[in-house]
């Protein structure tokens, strides 16, 4: 028995991947574990409930997009640029971490996770939200409502949602130009 494979090219963290012959049934999740060694994102439910697989989609216009991996495809990404969760520091020429992302740093100052495993999801979702803001400023009291609109796919079972919204509510508050006066 042979398994199908087909071509798969596309950008990951800034850094273009492929041609690389992938099966074709192969999930992007898998794509990510077994050929790229990334596996900052996790599988959760695996049914694309949990929102704890997603990856970031950069639209033509630059918009970001979650998209959840355990569910998609490697082959729906051809040609796309994403970002995982390992892309979202900053790096030196060596790869090592000189900086997290502002939603990351929120998340470390306000001990927003206790496990951990749902993080890669709410720092993917919450990342999406700020570019969101960033493009369609809210007013103040639009703010909880919608953090927990953009943040409510995600599951934590550690119960971890509020230290989350205050996170990001305070990460959005403390960067101009996200909430409207």
């Amino acid at each position: 028995m042979t398994i199908a494979t087909k071509k798969l090219s596309l950008t990951i963290n800034d850094q273009a991947v492929g041609p690389i012959d992938v099966p074709e049934a192969m999930m992007m999740q898998d794509f990510l574990y077994e050929y790229l060694n990334l596996t900052a994102s996790r599988m959760g439910c695996g049914q694309g409930i949990c929102h704890a697989c997603t990856i970031i989609v950069e639209k033509d216009d630059g918009a970001l997009e979650e998209t959840r991996t355990c569910i998609m495809g490697a082959h729906w990404f051809a040609g796309k640029k994403v970002r995982t969760v390992e892309g979202h520091a900053k790096r030196d020429a060596t790869g090592a971490i000189v900086a997290l992302s502002p939603v990351q740093q929120a998340f470390i100052e306000h001990f927003s996770f206790q496990c951990g495993y749902c993080t890669p999801g709410f720092v993917t979702g919450a990342t999406v939200l700020m570019d969101q803001l960033k493009r369609n400023p809210i007013r103040r009291e639009e703010l909880e409502p919608t953090i927990v609109e953009a943040l409510d796919r995600h599951i934590c079972r550690c119960s971890g949602y509020v230290r989350y919204l205050e996170a990001v509510r305070d990460l959005i508050l403390q960067t101009p130009g996200l909430v409207k006066a």
